[in-house]
């Protein structure tokens, strides 16, 4: 089962990003844990300079941007 993190404080682009997270992880069959880290020296620890981020099993894949469902599901191997 992968991890997946959002990082952010939990405005649209966050929700926008965990939505289409969700959906990747869906449309693929993929197992995952989704997880919210809004604390900033949590988001911090990840070294990502702007959010929303995203991070799949502790590599951070994507951050400042909503990346498509398409990328999301290439970067969780579906």
């Amino acid at each position: 089962m992968l991890t997946i993190k959002i990082l952010g404080s939990g405005c649209a682009n966050c929700r926008k990003l965990e939505a289409a997270a969700k959906e990747a992880a869906s449309t693929a069959n993929i197992q995952a844990e989704f997880i919210k880290v809004m604390d900033v020296k949590d988001i911090l620890k990840y070294d990502v300079m702007s959010t929303p981020a995203l991070v799949i099993d502790e590599k951070v894949v994507s951050s400042g941007r909503i990346p498509t469902v398409a990328e999301i599901r290439q970067w969780m191997g579906g």
